[in-house]
Protein backbone atom coordinates (compact mmCIF):
# COMPACT_ATOMS: atom_id res chain seq x y z
CA UNK A 1 0.00 0.00 0.00
CA UNK A 2 1.25 3.82 -1.04
CA UNK A 3 0.75 5.75 1.75
CA UNK A 4 -0.19 9.98 1.38
CA UNK A 5 -2.24 12.29 3.28
CA UNK A 6 -5.07 14.85 2.11
CA UNK A 7 -5.85 18.19 4.26
CA UNK A 8 -9.23 16.96 5.50
CA UNK A 9 -12.01 19.55 5.56
CA UNK A 10 -12.74 18.59 9.14
CA UNK A 11 -9.80 18.91 10.74
CA UNK A 12 -6.02 17.97 10.84
CA UNK A 13 -4.98 15.42 7.80
CA UNK A 14 -6.80 12.17 6.20
CA UNK A 15 -4.70 9.17 6.22
CA UNK A 16 -4.93 7.66 2.32
CA UNK A 17 -3.62 4.45 0.57
CA UNK A 18 -3.32 3.41 -2.77
CA UNK A 19 -2.76 -0.06 -4.20
CA UNK A 20 -1.47 -0.23 -7.89
CA UNK A 21 -2.45 -2.86 -10.11
CA UNK A 22 1.10 -4.25 -11.82
CA UNK A 23 -0.30 -4.21 -15.17
CA UNK A 24 -2.92 -2.25 -17.07
CA UNK A 25 -5.52 -0.44 -15.31
CA UNK A 26 -9.33 -1.53 -15.84
CA UNK A 27 -11.10 0.96 -13.21
CA UNK A 28 -10.56 2.59 -10.26
CA UNK A 29 -12.35 1.17 -6.91
CA UNK A 30 -12.96 3.86 -3.48
CA UNK A 31 -13.57 1.76 -0.54
CA UNK A 32 -14.64 3.63 2.47
CA UNK A 33 -14.49 1.76 5.87
CA UNK A 34 -16.61 1.59 8.46
CA UNK A 35 -16.85 2.67 12.36
CA UNK A 36 -13.98 2.12 14.79
CA UNK A 37 -12.03 0.29 12.24
CA UNK A 38 -9.20 1.45 9.23
CA UNK A 39 -8.00 1.13 6.02
CA UNK A 40 -5.95 -1.32 7.10
CA UNK A 41 -8.04 -4.20 7.69
CA UNK A 42 -9.04 -3.94 3.69
CA UNK A 43 -5.95 -4.85 2.86
CA UNK A 44 -6.27 -8.68 2.10
CA UNK A 45 -9.07 -7.57 -0.33
CA UNK A 46 -7.52 -4.42 -2.21
CA UNK A 47 -4.54 -6.70 -3.09
CA UNK A 48 -6.99 -9.20 -4.57
CA UNK A 49 -8.76 -6.75 -6.26
CA UNK A 50 -5.45 -5.03 -7.37
CA UNK A 51 -3.90 -8.17 -8.79
CA UNK A 52 -7.46 -8.62 -10.81
CA UNK A 53 -6.35 -5.07 -12.77
CA UNK A 54 -8.20 -3.04 -10.32
CA UNK A 55 -6.40 0.64 -8.61
CA UNK A 56 -7.46 0.44 -5.16
CA UNK A 57 -7.72 3.95 -2.79
CA UNK A 58 -9.37 4.42 0.55
CA UNK A 59 -8.99 6.69 3.42
CA UNK A 60 -8.83 6.70 7.12
CA UNK A 61 -12.04 9.08 8.07
CA UNK A 62 -11.65 11.61 10.43
CA UNK A 63 -11.13 9.89 14.22
CA UNK A 64 -10.24 6.91 12.79
CA UNK A 65 -6.68 5.21 11.68
CA UNK A 66 -3.84 6.77 10.96
CA UNK A 67 -6.14 10.42 10.77
CA UNK A 68 -6.55 10.60 14.33
CA UNK A 69 -3.75 13.11 14.53
CA UNK A 70 -4.55 16.43 15.90
CA UNK A 71 -8.73 14.86 16.11
CA UNK A 72 -9.92 13.12 18.78
CA UNK A 73 -10.93 9.16 18.17
CA UNK A 74 -14.30 8.42 17.17
CA UNK A 75 -15.03 12.00 15.91
CA UNK A 76 -16.18 13.77 13.25
CA UNK A 77 -15.17 17.72 12.87
CA UNK A 78 -17.77 19.08 11.04
CA UNK A 79 -20.60 16.35 11.11
CA UNK A 80 -21.84 13.91 8.25
CA UNK A 81 -20.63 15.70 5.42
CA UNK A 82 -17.35 16.99 6.27
CA UNK A 83 -16.79 13.38 6.14
CA UNK A 84 -18.41 13.07 2.90
CA UNK A 85 -16.83 15.84 1.52
CA UNK A 86 -13.16 13.97 2.28
CA UNK A 87 -13.87 11.47 0.77
CA UNK A 88 -15.20 13.84 -2.61
CA UNK A 89 -11.68 15.01 -1.85
CA UNK A 90 -9.76 11.69 -1.91
CA UNK A 91 -12.16 11.05 -5.40
CA UNK A 92 -11.28 14.25 -7.35
CA UNK A 93 -7.81 13.50 -6.40
CA UNK A 94 -7.55 10.22 -8.16
CA UNK A 95 -9.35 11.32 -10.85
CA UNK A 96 -6.90 14.16 -11.78
CA UNK A 97 -4.45 11.44 -11.92
CA UNK A 98 -6.44 8.97 -14.16
CA UNK A 99 -9.09 11.04 -15.78
CA UNK A 100 -10.67 8.93 -18.11
CA UNK A 101 -10.54 5.21 -15.87
CA UNK A 102 -14.54 3.91 -14.91
CA UNK A 103 -14.94 4.64 -10.97
CA UNK A 104 -16.72 2.53 -8.76
CA UNK A 105 -17.23 2.98 -4.97
CA UNK A 106 -17.69 0.09 -1.92
CA UNK A 107 -18.79 1.45 1.11
CA UNK A 108 -19.17 -1.10 4.13
CA UNK A 109 -21.00 -0.53 7.56
CA UNK A 110 -21.17 3.27 8.41
CA UNK A 111 -19.30 2.91 5.12
CA UNK A 112 -22.27 1.87 3.33
CA UNK A 113 -24.23 4.82 5.36
CA UNK A 114 -21.76 7.80 3.95
CA UNK A 115 -21.68 6.20 -0.12
CA UNK A 116 -25.14 6.53 0.37
CA UNK A 117 -25.16 10.10 1.26
CA UNK A 118 -22.65 10.42 -1.76
CA UNK A 119 -24.81 9.36 -4.23
CA UNK A 120 -27.43 11.27 -4.07
CA UNK A 121 -24.86 14.10 -3.27
CA UNK A 122 -22.30 14.07 -6.37
CA UNK A 123 -24.73 11.16 -8.60
CA UNK A 124 -22.18 11.91 -11.38
CA UNK A 125 -18.99 10.62 -9.55
CA UNK A 126 -19.69 6.80 -9.26
CA UNK A 127 -20.06 4.35 -12.36
CA UNK A 128 -20.71 0.97 -10.16
CA UNK A 129 -21.44 1.12 -6.29
CA UNK A 130 -21.31 -2.07 -3.69
CA UNK A 131 -22.75 -1.31 -0.84
CA UNK A 132 -21.76 -3.86 2.02
CA UNK A 133 -23.24 -4.36 5.55
CA UNK A 134 -25.71 -1.75 5.50
CA UNK A 135 -29.48 -1.24 6.99
CA UNK A 136 -32.86 0.76 7.34
CA UNK A 137 -33.95 2.07 10.37
CA UNK A 138 -37.12 3.27 11.48
CA UNK A 139 -37.88 7.36 11.71
CA UNK A 140 -39.13 6.60 14.99
CA UNK A 141 -36.07 4.89 16.26
CA UNK A 142 -33.71 7.39 14.37
CA UNK A 143 -35.79 9.82 16.49
CA UNK A 144 -35.65 8.85 20.12
CA UNK A 145 -31.57 7.71 19.51
CA UNK A 146 -31.04 11.92 18.43
CA UNK A 147 -32.63 12.64 21.53
CA UNK A 148 -30.62 11.19 23.88
CA UNK A 149 -27.34 12.20 21.76
CA UNK A 150 -28.50 15.40 22.71
CA UNK A 151 -29.19 14.58 26.29
CA UNK A 152 -25.80 12.89 26.44
CA UNK A 153 -23.72 15.94 24.49
CA UNK A 154 -25.37 18.53 26.88
CA UNK A 155 -24.78 16.39 29.85
CA UNK A 156 -21.20 15.07 29.22
CA UNK A 157 -19.88 16.72 25.98
CA UNK A 158 -20.40 16.00 21.95
CA UNK A 159 -16.17 14.30 21.77
CA UNK A 160 -16.94 12.26 25.37
CA UNK A 161 -18.30 8.90 24.87
CA UNK A 162 -21.80 7.71 26.28
CA UNK A 163 -21.54 4.03 27.87
CA UNK A 164 -25.32 4.90 27.59
CA UNK A 165 -25.79 5.57 24.07
CA UNK A 166 -23.36 2.94 23.24
CA UNK A 167 -25.59 0.20 24.85
CA UNK A 168 -28.62 1.57 23.05
CA UNK A 169 -26.59 1.48 19.77
CA UNK A 170 -24.93 -1.20 19.17
CA UNK A 171 -25.38 -3.28 22.50
CA UNK A 172 -27.99 -5.72 21.32
CA UNK A 173 -25.58 -6.91 18.25
CA UNK A 174 -24.29 -9.74 19.92
CA UNK A 175 -27.95 -11.00 21.58
CA UNK A 176 -28.16 -13.10 18.57
CA UNK A 177 -25.15 -15.29 18.60
CA UNK A 178 -24.57 -15.95 22.33
CA UNK A 179 -23.31 -17.79 24.24
CA UNK A 180 -20.66 -15.19 22.93
CA UNK A 181 -16.82 -15.23 23.43
CA UNK A 182 -16.14 -11.47 22.86
CA UNK A 183 -18.42 -7.93 22.90
CA UNK A 184 -18.16 -8.08 18.45
CA UNK A 185 -19.00 -11.45 17.75
CA UNK A 186 -21.56 -10.00 15.76
CA UNK A 187 -19.44 -8.88 13.59
CA UNK A 188 -18.04 -12.30 11.90
CA UNK A 189 -18.19 -16.13 12.72
CA UNK A 190 -14.17 -16.62 12.46
CA UNK A 191 -12.72 -16.23 16.25
CA UNK A 192 -9.54 -15.51 14.29
CA UNK A 193 -10.85 -11.87 12.47
CA UNK A 194 -12.47 -10.65 16.08
CA UNK A 195 -9.43 -11.61 18.31
CA UNK A 196 -7.48 -9.58 15.70
CA UNK A 197 -10.25 -7.02 16.18
CA UNK A 198 -10.24 -6.88 19.72
CA UNK A 199 -6.53 -6.85 19.80
CA UNK A 200 -6.12 -3.62 17.04
CA UNK A 201 -6.14 -0.69 19.46
CA UNK A 202 -7.91 1.48 16.45
CA UNK A 203 -10.70 -1.16 16.46
CA UNK A 204 -13.75 -1.56 18.42
CA UNK A 205 -13.46 1.64 20.39
CA UNK A 206 -16.44 3.60 21.26
CA UNK A 207 -18.19 6.17 19.35
CA UNK A 208 -18.19 9.55 20.65
CA UNK A 209 -21.45 11.14 21.26
CA UNK A 210 -21.33 13.43 18.05
CA UNK A 211 -20.49 10.79 15.48
CA UNK A 212 -23.17 8.75 17.05
CA UNK A 213 -25.25 11.84 16.15
CA UNK A 214 -23.50 12.51 12.84
CA UNK A 215 -24.06 8.66 11.99
CA UNK A 216 -28.21 9.15 12.78
CA UNK A 217 -28.40 12.34 11.13
CA UNK A 218 -26.46 10.62 7.90
CA UNK A 219 -28.64 8.03 7.99
CA UNK A 220 -31.73 10.07 8.00
CA UNK A 221 -30.96 11.90 5.37
CA UNK A 222 -30.07 8.75 3.54
CA UNK A 223 -33.77 7.48 4.13
CA UNK A 224 -35.96 10.38 2.68
CA UNK A 225 -37.27 10.23 -0.40
CA UNK A 226 -36.19 13.82 -1.44
CA UNK A 227 -32.67 12.45 -1.70
CA UNK A 228 -33.14 9.22 -2.57
CA UNK A 229 -34.41 10.41 -6.07
CA UNK A 230 -31.52 12.61 -6.77
CA UNK A 231 -29.50 9.11 -7.49
CA UNK A 232 -28.57 8.46 -10.91
CA UNK A 233 -31.67 6.17 -12.21
CA UNK A 234 -29.25 4.09 -14.20
CA UNK A 235 -26.34 3.51 -11.68
CA UNK A 236 -25.42 -0.65 -11.21
CA UNK A 237 -25.52 -1.28 -7.75
CA UNK A 238 -24.87 -4.63 -5.50
CA UNK A 239 -26.31 -5.13 -2.39
CA UNK A 240 -23.37 -7.41 -0.50
CA UNK A 241 -25.39 -8.62 3.46
CA UNK A 242 -24.76 -11.04 5.55
CA UNK A 243 -28.19 -12.90 6.36
CA UNK A 244 -27.19 -13.15 10.20
CA UNK A 245 -25.91 -9.06 10.14
CA UNK A 246 -27.58 -7.57 12.83
CA UNK A 247 -26.88 -4.32 10.73
CA UNK A 248 -29.17 -5.42 8.27
CA UNK A 249 -31.64 -6.59 11.14
CA UNK A 250 -31.01 -10.08 9.94
CA UNK A 251 -31.02 -9.03 6.02
CA UNK A 252 -34.53 -7.09 6.85
CA UNK A 253 -33.38 -3.98 6.92
CA UNK A 254 -31.70 -4.09 3.37
CA UNK A 255 -34.20 -5.27 1.92
CA UNK A 256 -35.99 -2.27 3.14
CA UNK A 257 -33.50 -0.37 1.37
CA UNK A 258 -33.26 -1.85 -1.80
CA UNK A 259 -37.50 -1.65 -1.68
CA UNK A 260 -36.80 2.12 -1.31
CA UNK A 261 -34.17 2.08 -4.18
CA UNK A 262 -36.43 0.77 -6.57
CA UNK A 263 -39.16 3.45 -5.29
CA UNK A 264 -36.87 6.04 -5.97
CA UNK A 265 -36.62 4.61 -9.71
CA UNK A 266 -33.03 2.60 -9.25
CA UNK A 267 -32.98 0.44 -12.09
CA UNK A 268 -29.48 -1.71 -11.90
CA UNK A 269 -29.86 -3.55 -8.11
CA UNK A 270 -28.00 -6.69 -7.84
CA UNK A 271 -29.12 -8.57 -4.67
CA UNK A 272 -26.10 -11.02 -2.98
CA UNK A 273 -27.37 -12.21 0.50
CA UNK A 274 -25.12 -14.65 2.38
CA UNK A 275 -27.81 -16.81 4.94
CA UNK A 276 -25.32 -17.95 6.91
CA UNK A 277 -22.74 -14.50 6.86
CA UNK A 278 -22.94 -12.08 9.54
CA UNK A 279 -21.93 -8.23 9.46
CA UNK A 280 -18.45 -8.63 7.41
CA UNK A 281 -18.44 -10.83 4.85
CA UNK A 282 -15.18 -9.70 3.38
CA UNK A 283 -14.21 -11.34 6.33
CA UNK A 284 -16.67 -14.04 6.67
CA UNK A 285 -15.71 -18.29 6.18
CA UNK A 286 -16.52 -17.82 2.59
CA UNK A 287 -15.15 -14.49 1.78
CA UNK A 288 -13.13 -15.85 -1.39
CA UNK A 289 -16.10 -16.56 -2.90
CA UNK A 290 -17.37 -13.39 -1.94
CA UNK A 291 -14.56 -11.46 -3.00
CA UNK A 292 -14.80 -13.30 -6.71
CA UNK A 293 -18.55 -12.41 -6.53
CA UNK A 294 -17.73 -8.51 -6.55
CA UNK A 295 -15.03 -8.90 -8.50
CA UNK A 296 -16.99 -10.41 -11.47
CA UNK A 297 -19.70 -8.13 -10.64
CA UNK A 298 -17.37 -4.88 -11.32
CA UNK A 299 -15.60 -6.54 -13.94
CA UNK A 300 -18.93 -6.98 -16.02
CA UNK A 301 -19.48 -2.89 -14.94
CA UNK A 302 -16.30 -2.32 -17.14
Amino acid sequence: MEEFFLISSGVGRIHCGLWRPKGEIKAIVQLIHGIAEHIGRYDDFAVFLAENGFLVVAEDHMGHGASIENGVQGYFEGGWMAAVADIKQLHDKICLDYPILPYYFLGHSMGSFLLRTYLFTYPEDAGAAVISGTGWEAPATIKAGLAVCKLEAKRLGAASTSKLLSSMMFGAYNKPFKPVRTPHDWICSVEEVVDRYEEDPLCGFDATIGLARDMLTGISMNERQENLVKMKKNLPILFVSGGKDPVGHMSQGVLACIDAFKRAGMRQITIQIYPEGRHEMLNERNREEVYRRILSWLEARV
